[in-house]
């Protein structure tokens, strides 16, 4: 396994290509009890059109979640029973982009990453066991609709005409009755082939000990993985400028979001990402002229809070939290963008915010969850995340005001609204 150690961060990690295609990552935490696993496939919720076997394949929205609850599921076998009895919790998710499988434990640790391989990469579905998954899945599409979070699911379809970041990670109730086990057996061999997925490990463990676990339960052979298609053609002006939606909340919260352009891998993705957080840091962070105005007038509380955010295709700046005018902070971003651009941002501000921006991330190392998350993400965008404080040192104050003046338009702007129902 090749070994580097990034002096800045005092963090070493193991990387290897197996010859199945398997990454492997190993962030060793030696003298720490807890150990991490995540099993990740680059498949998400917007991936529903690939080819296989030269084959142009279409599936129903929510068919990436709805495979991920189906993996729990070997004949005769209660998978999660086996990680309790092994002392791990295991759990998953199923993001726009990506598919995770974890567990921790403080003890196994070989046997239960044995089993986390051994069922992620073991496919069983059959009629009956699709069927009682959509009645499941249909309840929580349900619990959904009416959670204050559809106000983030709402905004999605506002911006967005054509990107499927538009449609609920769960689907609807109607695409998910077009699941079958067939389809989902095509959906698991072109998507959680080793090529197409990563294993990393946090915790105080032996790197070859990892490979050797992952090599006896995938073997060598490289299989072909599903190829993406991509027809999305998004314009970067917004379907909608507002929604809303009633529902039985105190108080109203809303999202506003502004279309960015996506850079979609590498060193310039992160730079685009870091430059995104600065302009949200500059325009309303929690150390900005705006938010401290709009918080003494009462407009927002400590809810309020945005930042920048890429999906396979597509970015977005974003801020939202609990407030009775959220038109009036849309109004007040738009006019304070204007006096930043027209004021600048002294090279003061700009250090005090890398400075806080780059805290935090180092500060996101010291849990397993999120380094595990992020060396998993940054790797499917062709980054290493260990690298991001030399971009940080590269940002101008200039890159993040260009940033600023070519997304802050109101064409590219979508505001969604959850307002208490009236009571009759």
């Amino acid at each position: 396994m090749k070994k580097q150690y990034y002096e800045g961060l005092n963090e070493t990690l193991f990387t290897a290509k197996m010859e199945n295609g398997l990454t492997v990552q190993v962030v060793p935490r030696p003298g720490f009890s807890r150990k991490l696993a995540y099993f990740v496939t680059d498949f998400g919720s917007i991936h529903t059109e690939f080819l296989l076997d030269g084959e142009k394949i279409e599936v129903p929205a929510g068919i990436a979640h709805f495979l991920e609850h189906k993996m729990f599921e070997l004949p005769g076998r209660d998978v999660s029973a086996e990680f309790a009895a092994q002392g791990a919790n295991v759990n998953a998710f199923t993001s726009y982009d990506m598919t995770a499988y974890y567990f921790s434990c403080t003890e196994n640790f070989l046997p239960n990453l044995r089993l986390l391989l051994e069922f992620v990469s073991t496919p069983y579905f059959t009629g009956e066991s699709v069927n009682k998954e959509i009645g499941i899945i249909d309840q929580e599409i349900g619990m959904n609709a009416d959670s204050p979070e559809r106000v983030f699911e709402n905004l999605m379809q506002a911006m967005y005409g054509s990107h499927p970041i538009r449609v609920p990670i769960l689907g609807s109730r109607e695409s998910i009755r077009k699941i079958t086990p067939e389809l989902l057996y095509q959906c698991h061999r072109a998507f959680y082939t080793p090529a197409n997925m990563i294993l990393c490990v946090v915790g105080d463990v032996d790197p070859q000990q990892v490979l050797a676990v992952a090599k006896q339960v995938l073997g060598d052979e490289k299989k072909e993985a599903g190829i993406k298609l991509r027809p999305w053609q998004e314009e970067m002006t917004c379907v909608e400028k507002y929604v809303s939606m009633p529902m039985e909340v105190a108080m109203p919260s809303f999202q506003l979001g502004f279309k960015c352009e996506s850079i979609s891998t590498g060193v310039d993705a992160i730079r685009q990402e870091i430059i995104g957080d600065l302009a949200a840091e500059a325009l309303f962070g929690e150390s900005s002229a705006l938010y401290l105005q709009l918080y003494e007038q009462g407009i927002i509380d400590s809810s309020f809070g945005g930042g920048f955010e890429t999906v396979d295709g597509c970015a977005l700046l974003t801020c939202g939290g609990d407030s009775y005018e959220a038109e009036t902070v849309r109004r007040a971003i738009w006019d304070y963008a204007g006096k930043l651009l027209e004021a600048g941002i002294p090279e003061a501000d700009l250090l005090r915010m890398k400075r806080s921006a780059l805290g935090r991330r180092i500060r996101d190392l010291d849990s397993f969850d999120s380094t595990c998350f992020r060396l998993c993400a940054y790797k499917l965008s062709e980054f290493d995340y260990f690298c991001f404080p030399a971009v940080y040192t590269e940002v101008t104050a200039r890159q993040v005001l260009d940033f600023i003046q070519k997304v802050v338009k109101e064409e590219r702007c979508a505001l969604s609204v959850i307002e208490p129902r009236r009571q009759s």
